[in-house]
């Protein structure tokens, strides 16, 4: 296992922002990697995964540790379904193109979103009606404290919207992810634009919905590698009833859909847009042209910056609103 000191983290973070780690190790094997958290124990730790869902604003004192475990193996299997474990640095797109070039159906809505396969459940990642914890049967980690290793039903992870065990405690550093997928697939029509973009197609396969959820993801988002972002900068609010009543006296045309136990969920691209802020730019920081959701830096190093754009979308939006949009990026 290779450990560096005074690290550069520009090229491990989408957002490109600058700060120094004074210890970086990226283990290979879980064997490693509790090694490492025994060798460095009473160092401030932090899990790196594919830098896609974070940022910098100043360096880290501490050791940055950046799970290097690759590898896709097939581990049951029967008429039905198959399980597929796969290490937690694979690449979170690649891997769903592994998949569905198999004809194993249940991440194909989850396609072109940045991550890796370590961190698709601590955000428990989701588009197009589907949540990653709808595949995943077991999670495989070690304990940041101590090195144990540990070994996560679906249940135990205690998935939630864009949350679960591993993001609520951060005890937890992930090695392997374990998929159950279906061998049936049949699509079924639950988004219009993608349903729009299937047009023509009477019953498309796996395939071509994949294909559709990439070219549609390729139109709204910008490239990371050209306009560095996180993807989605901000939660979709979940309300009360109080509140839902409340936004809709302002905004009568506010999208608002029952989420359950008297929750209501609403956009947060639409709030921002409505405030003001879609296509904005502050100096080197702004929100894409084409999707309000989305913060991207247009040449600053500084993630203080970035912070500072973020917490002016906030108040002008609880301003208006009387909601405060909750980060869905983490800030360090």
């Amino acid at each position: 296992m290779t450990i560096r000191y005074n690290v550069q983290l520009q090229p491990y973070n989408s957002f490109r922002t600058k700060a120094l780690a004074r210890i970086f190790c990226e283990p290979q094997t879980a064997e490693e990697l509790s090694d490492a958290i025994k060798v460095f124990s009473n160092e401030r730790k932090l899990v790196l995964g594919g830098g896609f869902n974070l940022f910098f604003t100043h360096d880290f004192d501490g050791v940055v540790i950046k799970p290097g475990m690759k590898g896709i193996t097939t581990v049951a299997e029967n008429d039905e379904y198959v399980e597929i474990e796969a290490g937690a640095a694979e690449e979170w797109d690649q891997f769903v193109g592994y998949c569905v070039s198999r004809g194993y159906a249940g991440l194909e809505n989850l396609s072109l979103i940045p991550s890796s396969v370590g961190a698709s459940p601590i955000q428990n990642i989701g588009a197009y009606g589907t949540e990653v914890k709808d595949t995943i049967i077991r999670v495989k980690a070690v304990n940041i404290c101590s090195g144990e290793y540990h070994e996560f039903s679906n249940e135990e992870c205690a998935f939630g919207y864009r949350d679960s065990i591993f993001k609520r405690t951060g005890r937890y550093v992930i090695t392997a992810v374990v998929f159950r997928l279906s061998k049936a697939f049949a699509y079924k029509e639950k988004y219009v634009d993608l349903s729009r973009e299937l047009e023509g197609i009477a019953t498309p396969s796996i395939s071509q919905v994949r294909d559709a959820i990439i070219r549609i993801r390729t139109r709204k988002l910008p490239d990371f590698n050209l306009l560095p972002n996180a993807g989605s900068f901000f939660k979709n609010p979940v309300l009360t009833t109080d509140e839902k009543d409340a936004l809709q006296k302002i905004l009568p045309d506010a999208t608002v859909y029952n989420v359950g136990d008297n929750g209501f969920k609403t956009s947060a691209a639409f709030l921002i847009e409505k405030a003001g802020y879609k296509g904005k730019r502050k100096g080197m920081v702004g929100t894409y042209d084409r999707h309000a959701l989305i913060i991207v830096n247009y040449g600053t190093e500084s993630g203080q910056e970035i912070a500072g754009f973020m917490e002016e979308i906030q108040q002008e939006v609880k301003k208006q609103f009387g909601i405060l949009l909750e980060p869905e990026v983490w800030i360090f």
